[in-house]
């Protein structure tokens, strides 16, 4: 979604490519589109209803992908409803397992393109990392995944199939909100989910719905590089969590790593999330910062962090990342002895600061490591691949 002004980073995502097939995936519906998918399927208004109600319920707590299955709908109906519609999941080309206990999971979807997914267990929680993009639209320079290509938006239905297939993964049907191991999600997988905010918006209100995955606002969080613009519509339209790339405290500094700053300036940037609706001290914003050696790691770096944050009011907890490898790029990672120094500057300031603890390395699942071999890929070479494979 490019915006008006001088400096635009973005590129134009592609357009998604319709099922071969025909059939329309119900997962990523609304209950009300799901309603009227039936309907101009050819069902009667109140059958369309009936039904709408009936799938919703398999899919998102029984965890159904075949309407066979679903034993409260008569057999002789199933068969119209496969011709018509599919529950789709994405395909898993590759699953990882760290030694660390992280997953990661590389994904294709209909269209043949590849994104990823990582979850991270912990003792009290859960964390799925959720892709919203199929490479990325930004080129932030210490992130492996902005090395690619932006090729198209993941829609609503791709989004939230990555929690259906992790839910599938860790055998979490029938839903249940007590016992589960998928706890919270984060956005803050492949891509900048601002630009492709209404399917992220419309994923989400399916993930946090009472009647079907019951995931609370509060469990998710939505992270951005600083599409300023967005940032108040994701507050008031979605109400999850914010959690705010900034890995800088100076001009120059952000200007290099987060190219996107030449457009939404730091000032402009905290001003928003000064004006984001619902922050407070029990829902900080959470800003995260990767630890570059000799690039924004100093005391002068980290007291004006503070400074900044003072200035704003912000209700905030600073979230230090060490910076995580990866072939070819021009940064390493801050010493212990460093990131300690900073951290402890901005705890004698009242703020929260934790050293995050790199999970997934070895799968290349760590925070900015996320690449696939996606590429943009022409219209006519999307052609004979599928007709190859259909050969």
């Amino acid at each position: 979604m490019p915006i008006p002004g001088h400096i635009d980073p973005v590129p134009v995502a592609r357009a998604i490519t319709p099922r071969a097939d025909g059939r329309v995936d119900l997962v990523g519906l609304s209950k009300t589109e799901l309603r009227e998918a039936l309907a101009a399927a050819g069902l009667e208004s109140k059958q369309a209803k009936l039904r709408a109600k009936q799938i919703w319920h398999w899919i998102y707590n029984r965890g159904a992908t075949d309407f066979s299955v679903m034993t409260d709908i008569a057999k002789a109906q199933h068969p119209w409803l496969t011709e018509r519609f599919v529950i789709g999941r994405p395909q898993v080309v590759e699953a990882q397992v760290s030694s660390d206990g992280t997953r990661k999971w590389l994904l294709r979807s209909d269209d043949g393109q590849d994104f990823e997914m990582v979850f991270i267990p912990d003792a009290d929680r859960g964390t799925l990392c959720v892709s919203s993009q199929v490479g990325c639209t930004l080129n932030c320079t210490f992130c492996h995944t902005g090395t690619m290509k932006l090729v198209r938006n993941l829609t609503a239905g791709e989004i939230v199939g990555q929690v259906m297939l992790a839910r599938d993964g860790l055998g979490e049907w029938p839903s249940q909100p007590e016992g589960r191991m998928l706890t919270n999600i984060v956005m803050m997988g492949m891509g900048e989910p601002l630009y492709n905010f209404e399917n992220v918006r419309d994923a989400l209100s399916v993930v946090m719905d009472g009647d079907g995955l019951a995931l609370s606002k509060r469990r998710i969080t939505l992270s951005t590089s600083g599409v300023v613009p967005m940032m108040a519509r994701a507050g008031a339209e979605i109400g999850v969590n914010l959690a705010v790339s900034l890995h800088a405290v100076t001009k120059p500094v952000r200007d290099e790593i987060v190219p996107l700053n030449r457009k939404y300036g730091i000032e402009e940037l905290l001003q928003a999330c000064a004006d984001y609706p619902g922050a407070n001290n029990a829902r900080r914003i959470t800003f995260e910062y990767v630890m570059l050696k000799d690039k924004n790691d100093s005391d002068d770096d980290a007291r004006e962090l503070v400074r900044l944050l003072r200035h704003y009011k912000l209700p905030a907890k600073v979230n230090l990342i060490p910076f995580n490898p990866w072939p070819g790029a021009n940064y390493e990672c801050s010493t212990p002895e460093r990131i300690r120094s900073f951290s402890n500057i901005v705890f004698e300031a009242g703020i929260s600061a934790p050293v995050r603890t790199p999970r997934g390395r070895d799968i290349d699942a760590a925070c900015g490591q996320l690449k696939t071999a996606a590429e943009r890929k022409s219209r006519a070479q999307m052609d004979r691949e599928a007709a190859a494979a259909e050969a």
